[in-house]
């Protein structure tokens, strides 16, 4: 059975039957990953959260599912050509370790700027990779003309029946864990993932309300969903690089649209916050683009009912990235301090000041000791602090400290 788009080509059809048939492919090959409560979540929206952890899905993401189900399906002369794919990191992954364990031969394309864990993992799992452009559209094209070029197979990220199909048994695992669910919140970058999820479980609980969530700086669903039609971003620009995609995938644009109650948008400061969350309370490592439908609930917890499941599709973050994420996530959540003060340049005066800070409990984790400058009197020096506190109320504890042993703060 295939549909038809108005005024676009034919398009096939995803099937509750397809995604089944996935499910005994994938038997074996790829985990049924856990599901977690959290209970931080569940008094935020007042309904029981759980956690689809395909942060620990072998590769470290929900894309083997449907890498391994495309590459599964190809003929004995299809495999021998070897296949061609693109990604920024986790498809590449993906399709690298389906393609070993089938013994076919895997050509990645990846953007310069892909992560390093991403590109040597890539490779470590066996498949060339070629960095390729600045986004992964260029990354795309590159792909297929070598597909073109060499009779590969292209491997799609998302725009592919068998992909979708994959990508579908997290949903038939979500309701087979829990079979009370009401609503399941998924990251939405090319729509794979959320346009599988929603075929399974709308076919088996229409009831299930299925929200998506990209990315603000990269949301290219909203004016799709608006149009009718895919339509493409001039310049996605977000941290998670695991949903910065500038256009919705054909195939599954028409089942989102069918089948998919909402799709949200989250700033990027949301998306730090929710990274910070997960480590925090629940203890799981999530690169930006897994944290998304944890940072919809912070956004709105009061528009969300459970029983809820919140998919983390992917664990593959940078470290360099998770680094800065949690330097931005403490300093909103007033963990870090940062001062400039003034004070009389003559010996100890730098060691009394840090004497009123120690007995404040606040941790110097940086300081810049300034006493040439046109700005400062002649027996003046000036002292820039970053400091590590712990929370709001702490940070007045130690303005107040220093305020009361004659520091003023430096204009």
């Amino acid at each position: 059975m295939a549909v038809r788009a108005a005024g676009r080509p034919v398009l096939p059809a995803v099937t509750l039957d397809d995604v089944l048939r996935a499910r005994t492919v994938l038997s074996g090959v790829t985990r049924v990953t856990a599901l977690e409560g959290s209970r931080h979540l569940s008094r935020l929206i007042g309904g029981p959260v759980r956690l689809k952890c395909e942060n620990l899905q072998r590769t470290g993401s929900f894309k083997v599912r449907g890498a391994y189900t495309r590459i599964a399906g190809l003929s004995q002369g299809e495999r021998a050509a070897g296949v061609v794919a693109a990604s920024a990191g986790n498809h590449a992954q993906g399709v690298a370790l389906a393609a070993a364990l089938l013994g076919v031969r895997a050509t990645v394309f990846m953007p310069v700027s892909a992560p390093l864990p991403k590109v040597a993992a890539t490779r470590a799992y066996g498949a060339e990779v070629r960095l390729r452009g600045q986004v992964l559209d260029e990354a795309l094209s590159e792909a297929r003309r070598c597909a073109r070029a060499t009779g590969a197979v292209f491997v799609h990220p998302f725009d592919h029946p068998d992909v979708i199909t994959g990508q579908g048994t997290v949903g038939l695992e979500i309701l087979q864990q829990c079979p009370e669910v009401r609503t399941i919140v998924v990251a939405v970058g090319g729509g794979g993932l959320a346009a599988g999820i929603a075929t399974a479980v709308k076919a088996l609980r229409p009831d299930v309300r299925i929200v998506g969530v990209q990315a603000a700086g990269a949301a290219a669903y909203p004016p799709s969903l608006a149009a009718g039609h895919p339509v493409a971003l001039a310049k996605p620009v977000t941290m998670a690089d695991g949903i910065l995609v500038g256009r919705p995938g054909d195939v599954p644009f028409g089942i989102v649209r069918e089948l998919v109650d909402a799709v949200r948008t989250v700033s990027e400061d949301a998306l730090a916050g929710a990274l910070l969350l997960c480590l925090e309370r629940a203890k799981m490592v999530v690169e930006p683009a897994g944290a998304a439908p944890v940072a919809a609930l912070l956004a709105d917890p009061d528009s969300f009912e459970g029983p809820l499941v919140a998919v983390l599709s992917g664990g593959n973050v940078d470290p360099l990235l998770l680094q800065r994420v949690l330097r931005h996530g403490m300093a909103a959540a007033g963990r870090y301090l940062s001062l400039r003060l003034r004070l009389t340049d003559r010996p100890g005066a730098l060691a009394a000041l840090l004497e009123v800070l120690s007995a404040a409990d606040a941790n110097v984790l940086d300081i810049g000791h300034v006493r040439t400058d046109p700005r400062l009197g002649l027996a003046e020096a000036e002292v820039e602090l970053h400091l590590e506190t712990k929370g709001p109320a702490h940070c007045e504890e130690v303005a107040a400290a220093l305020r009361e042993a004659g520091y003023r703060t430096a204009g």
